[in-house]
């Protein structure tokens, strides 16, 4: 893609956030109209705003500023079609839940924009599996609207209900990966609370992870770092959630279960399953 189409499909993408569809003829009676008893005039219902996620995800994954390790993926990754599955605004605050070294930070900086935050976390633990990456993926305040925040799962600081979206992208089977000789990155019932408590009313929180097995243990997220759906399922529904979407586009049957995530065998074409839930309003 040029620069010149880049540049037409990040307008067409925005431009759609404020597009409005056209309202439908005034009905005069009292139940479609607010009367305004100091004025006399009616209050004009005003339509829902239509969003183009589609549209404003490949307008991110094609911003000529995503480094070349980043695009190299790409292919394996799917970032448009999960980037349109989870439905990032622009303006929105993103919590983006072991961000690891900003894959994904870098797309949702571009869709949120100038008016938005993306919260970018990992536990204090994960810096000998990132050495210096976030300081690079971040240096000279080349994405701004981005912050690094270093917590443990269960202990997010983000306030209660100031987030609109929660992202978990391979990452709900670390709550049961203990280093050697180390300690896990958070208690799990715990880390499902605090997705819910940071979470706006009607917020949504999109998962992703490598699935195990059927019946798989919890401790797979230990030893082959995979998890079975049912069990990640069970804890969000548990804490509240309400699941409202899920989606395949990552699944891969002729995946081999029983092999660990980094195997040169199954490396970047595991089974991964998509999930969304919502916060009840």
């Amino acid at each position: 893609m040029n620069h010149l189409a880049i540049c037409k499909a990040a307008l067409a993408a925005f431009a759609a956030v404020g597009l409005q569809a056209c309202a439908p003829e005034a009905d005069t009676s009292s139940d479609s109209t607010v009367a305004d008893h100091e004025s006399g005039q009616a209050a004009a219902t005003v339509a829902p705003a239509i969003v183009d996620y589609a549209a404003l995800a490949a307008a991110s994954v094609a911003n000529p500023s995503r480094p070349e390790a980043d695009v190299a993926d790409d292919e394996m990754r799917k970032p448009a079609e999960v980037l349109t599955f989870i439905a990032i605004e622009p303006g929105m605050t993103v919590l983006e839940l072991e961000a690891g070294t900003g894959y994904y930070t870098e797309l949702y900086s571009s869709i949120v924009g100038a008016d938005g935050e993306v919260i970018m976390q990992n536990p204090q633990g994960f810096d000998n599996f990132l050495g210096d990456s976030l300081e690079v993926r971040l240096a000279d305040d080349r994405l701004a609207n981005v912050r690094s925040s270093r917590t443990d799962f269960d202990a997010l600081d983000p306030a209660d209900g100031s987030v609109d979206i929660a992202t978990w992208i391979l990452g709900p089977h670390e709550l049961y990966f203990t280093p050697a000789g180390g300690e896990g990155f958070g208690e799990v019932d715990a880390s499902y609370s605090q997705v819910m408590r940071v979470l706006k009313p009607g917020g949504t929180f999109v998962i992703l992870d490598h699935a195990a097995a059927p019946g798989s243990p919890e401790t797979s997220g230990d030893t082959v770092h995979r998890i079975d759906p049912a069990i990640v399922k069970g804890l969000a529904e548990a804490a509240g959630f309400v699941l409202i979407d899920e989606s395949d586009i990552l699944h891969n049957p002729d995946d081999m279960y029983d092999m660990g995530v980094f195997d040169p065998a199954v490396r970047r074409k595991t089974d991964r399953f998509l999930l969304k839930y919502q916060k009840p309003e």
